[in-house]
C-alpha cells in the first residue's frame, strides 16, 4: 500500500481522464480491481455525474502521481481481525467469520480532491457575493444546485469521488499482490474479496420520502456514511436481505466496526450514520498534550504494530484524540441508524 505522496501505479493524463469519468470501470479493464469489485462498491464505483473537464489542471496535476496512496490525517491500511460478532447472519452473507483476518483501507481523493474543494471555495465565495448568500462560516460557501457553478462542483465533485474510487482499487490490488508474496497463494484461493467500499465526504442525488411525499434530494454527508436498509435498488443482490455494509474506522489501537443500514435510519436521517468516532482534540492540542514515544509504548503493549510517515501524526492519531468509537456506534445502533455486525481489532497499522 502507497504510504507517501507518490504512488508505485504508473498512469499517463490520458489514464486520468478516462479515470475521473468512469472511475473502477478504468481498474477493471487494467487488471487493478476484480468485476466482483465494482458490484460491492457503493454507486458501483463510478458517478456518472462526473465530467472530467470541470477538474482543474492544477488538480489534475495534483492528482496524477498520487494514484495507489494513502495520504496523511486520519487516513490509514490495518490489518484487523474479526473479534466480536453481533449479528451471525449478516456476518455470514459478509463472510466475517470470527477470527477472520481482515484489510481495511481509509483513503479518498487525495490532492485532486482537495483540490476541488479549493477550486470550488474561490469561485462559491464569489457567487455568494452575487446572489446575496449569507452563512456564519466561509468554509460552508455554497451556490445554489441549478446555476451553473452549482452543476459544474457536482460534475468535479462527482470525478473526484471516480478518483477515490481507483485509489483504493490500485491499493486493494497492491495489498492483494504483498499477501499473495508473503503466504506463496493466490488473493482469490486467500479468499481476498472485498466486502465494500462506502463513501463519505460526498453529496449525491437520492429520492427520499418528505412528509410522506417522494422528492429528490440533495444528500451531503460529512462525516457520515450512507447506510441505506434492506431491499433497498443500490444495493448489491448478495446483501439485499441484511442491508447495505457500513464500514467504521475506529483509530490506530481502537477497534473497528462494520454495521448495515436499517428501514429507520431511511426515514430518520435519509439512509446514513456515522463515518468514525469523531474528533475530541484538535491535531493541534494532540501534538501538545501527548508524547510521541508514549503512543507508541502503548499500542506495543497491546500488540499492534505500526508504520507511520511523520512522528507528529502519531500524537494526532492516537486514540486519545478521538471520541470513544464503541459508544459512538451504539448510540447510533440505539438511535435504530445502523446495526452493528461484527467488531475489527487491529493487529498491523499503516499510516500514510
Amino acid at each position: 500500500v502507497g504510504g507517501g505522496t507518490k504512488g508505485a501505479t504508473p498512469a499517463t493524463k490520458q489514464d486520468l481522464e478516462e479515470i475521473l469519468n468512469t472511475g473502477i470501470d478504468w481498474a477493471v479493464a487494467k487488471g487493478y480491481a476484480w468485476h466482483e469489485d465494482k458490484l460491492h462498491c457503493e454507486e458501483r464505483g463510478r458517478m456518472t455525474t462526473a465530467d472530467a473537464a470541470k477538474v482543474s489542471s492544477r488538480a489534475k496535476k495534483r492528482g496524477l502521481p498520487q494514484l495507489g496512496t494513502l495520504g496523511a490525517g486520519n487516513h490509514y491500511a490495518e490489518i484487523q481481525v474479526v473479534e466480536e460478532i453481533y449479528n451471525d447472519a449478516a456476518a455470514k452473507v459478509l463472510k466475517l467469520g470470527k477470527g477472520t483476518v481482515c484489510i481495511m483501507i481509509h483513503s479518498g481523493s487525495r490532492g485532486l480532491g482537495h483540490q476541488v474543494a479549493t477550486d470550488a471555495l474561490e469561485t462559491m465565495n464569489r457567487v455568494m457575493i452575487r446572489d446575496e448568500l449569507k452563512l456564519n462560516d466561509r468554509q460552508l460557501a455554497c451556490a445554489r444546485i441549478n446555476t451553473s457553478e452549482g452543476r459544474d462542483y457536482l460534475a468535479a465533485m462527482s470525478a473526484a469521488a471516480n478518483y477515490a474510487w481507483v485509489n483504493r482499487s490500485v491499493m486493494t490490488y497492491l495489498t492483494r499482490k504483498a499477501f499473495e508474496k508473503a503466504f506463496e497463494r493466490s488473493a482469490e484461493d486467500m479468499g481476498m474479496d472485498l466486502v465494500y467500499d462506502v463513501c463519505h465526504n460526498i453529496a449525491k442525488i437520492e429520492t427520499h420520502v418528505v412528509d410522506g411525499v417522494e422528492r429528490r434530494l440533495l444528500v451531503h454527508r460529512k462525516g457520515a456514511t450512507r447506510a441505506f436498509p434492506p431491499h433497498h435498488d443500490m444495493i448489491p443482490e448478495d446483501y439485499k436481505e441484511i442491508g447495505q455494509p457500513v464500514l467504521v474506522g475506529g483509530t490506530m489501537g481502537t477497534c473497528s466496526y462494520v454495521l448495515v443500514g436499517t428501514a429507520r435510519g431511511m426515514e430518520e436521517s435519509f439512509g446514513s450514520t456515522c463515518h468514525g468516532a469523531g474528533r475530541a482534540l484538535s491535531r493541534n492540542q494532540s501534538r501538545k498534550l501527548l508524547r510521541y514515544k508514549d503512543v507508541l509504548k502503548n499500542l506495543k503493549d497491546k500488540g499492534i504494530a505500526i508504520r507511520v510517515a511523520s512522528p507528529k501524526l502519531v500524537m494526532e492519531e492516537a486514540p486519545e484524540s478521538y471520541k470513544d468509537v464503541c459508544e459512538v456506534v451504539d448510540t447510533c445502533e440505539m438511535a435504530g441508524l445502523s446495526d452493528k455486525v461484527v467488531k475489527l481489532r487491529p493487529i498491523a497499522v499503516i499510516k500514510g
